[in-house]
């Protein structure tokens, strides 16, 4: 499931009115708090009478956001970069690819597709010492060299992906007043979530509200609970080899992870409406309860994007508020955080192409669009005070804290599975069938495409 970020109305009164009046730049060259010095390391790059073509998936308001940040490319380096969106970019990659006819650079939503095009040669590895500088400069490193390292055609393994603008999945919401009049504290392990969810009970309350409708995709919001209860039960190694099914989907520790889910989603007393209701309640109203008066529950665990389906008017860090869905402090497994995002790949090498795959390593790159709207980078070396909305620099927090990063699994996972038996499976397990049942039905889906 793709997230939209939410941008507060401040954020994009910002973008629309901070024109730089000296041509295209969004902002005057040495004003404000960027790290300028990036920039102007870039113009050590003559690219004067160099075309750059890039293909990606945004349109609108995204196309317009990414557009500048390539203009300060072009003003440093004199490179003309050509940007073009398309609403069907992982059918329009593979068609340009297998023609001959591939833009400079491609921007995946996923890394499956990458993966793919890698071991059909079609993308070229990044340029020498990337992965290095990625482990090195990106909170979690590791976890975004194994994301972007792809077997090519001849099998070996090489660094081919470079990520670049990030959502977050782990998060909890929940109303703050609600929380102040019950004194309930923000919880800082899955002990304390427990130990919080069996309190408010206790005081008569409901904790949780869950919904998984979604028309044609019902179910998907049970399938990121699973991920993120894999990454706190179960290492970041076992996590990959599930994506990969390696880890059969009825091994006993993915079974283990869906029941984690169904110790909040099964329990008639947790839930809004009873766990019945979970797979009926459409995942846009289950929020809902939270601002009713009573509230009809206290916590949601939702992306980043579910602000865009809170109340007309809703202020996100008074009205509502977020904390990171936390690990168990019992288990030596770090703060993982389950998130998605893309990344970028060469799809025709040129001095050009390599290049701006080194651009976008400068702050420069990410802190224009981290100034305007949507934006998460687990850069550690850019200043996170050009962020205007506190809401985004707080979950940008939470990305730069992170251990371990890993992509939502079922985005990974072949579509049959990842976008069809485990969606269905998790509504039958919701239901009230057998967590391994579901499981071993998953796991024949998945052994018949082979």
């Amino acid at each position: 499931m793709k997230n939209v970020f939410y941008a507060s109305a401040a954020v994009l009164a910002l973008s629309a009115g901070a024109g730089f009046a000296d041509g295209h730049l969004k902002f005057a060259p040495g004003d404000g708090a960027f790290t300028w010095d990036s920039f102007e390391a870039l113009k050590s790059m003559d690219l004067s009478g160099e075309t750059i073509t890039i293909l990606g998936p945004w349109l609108g308001p995204d196309k317009e956001l990414v557009e500048s940040v390539i203009a300060y490319f072009e003003a440093a380096t004199g490179a003309d970069v050509q940007y073009s969106g398309s609403d069907s970019f992982e059918q329009q990659i593979v068609i340009d690819t297998e023609a001959g006819s591939a833009p400079s650079i491609a921007v995946f939503p996923q890394p499956g597709l990458a993966a793919d095009l890698a071991s059909k040669g079609y993308l070229s590895a990044l340029p020498d010492g990337t992965a290095d500088w990625v482990r090195d400069n990106y909170a979690a490193g590791q976890s975004w060299v194994d994301l972007g390292t792809y077997a090519g055609k001849d099998g070996n393994p090489a660094h081919y992906g470079f990520f670049y603008k990030v959502d977050l999945k782990s998060l909890v919401w929940y109303v703050p007043e609600n929380f102040e009049d019950a004194g309930y504290d923000v919880p800082q392990s899955m002990e304390e979530l427990k130990a919080l969810t069996d309190q408010i009970v206790d005081d008569g309350g409901v904790p949780w509200c869950i919904g998984l409708g979604s028309g044609g995709a019902t179910g998907w919001p049970a399938t990121d609970w699973v991920e993120d209860m894999m990454l706190r039960t179960q290492t970041p190694a076992d996590y990959d080899a599930w994506v990969a099914n390696d880890l059969k989907f009825d091994d006993p520790k993915v079974v283990a992870a869906i029941e984690e889910f169904g110790a909040f989603a099964r329990n008639d007393a947790y839930v809004s409406g009873g766990a019945g209701a979970v797979a009926t309640t459409d995942f846009r109203d289950s929020p809902q309860g939270m601002f009713a008066s009573p509230p009809q529950c206290y916590m949601h665990r939702q992306a980043s994007f579910i602000p865009s389906f809170f109340p007309e008017g809703t202020e996100i860090g008074v009205d509502a508020d977020f904390f990171y869905f936390p690990a168990y402090e019992g288990k030596d497994l770090g703060k993982p955080v389950l998130g998605a995002g893309t990344l970028w790949a060469i799809t025709s090498d040129s001095k050009g192409a390599q290049a701006f795959m080194e651009f976008l390593k400068s702050p420069i790159a990410h802190e224009v669009w981290m100034a305007q709207t949507g934006f998460l980078t687990p850069h550690k070396g850019v200043n996170t005070g050009v962020y205007t909305d506190p809401t985004v620099a707080k979950m940008n927090d939470i990305l730069l804290n992170a251990d371990t990063f890993r992509f939502d699994g079922s985005d990974l996972m072949p579509g049959a599975v990842g976008a069809g038996v485990f969606w269905t499976g998790m509504v039958d397990y919701a239901g009230g069938k057998d967590a391994a049942e579901v499981a071993a039905s998953i796991q024949s889906t998945w052994d018949s495409i082979k």
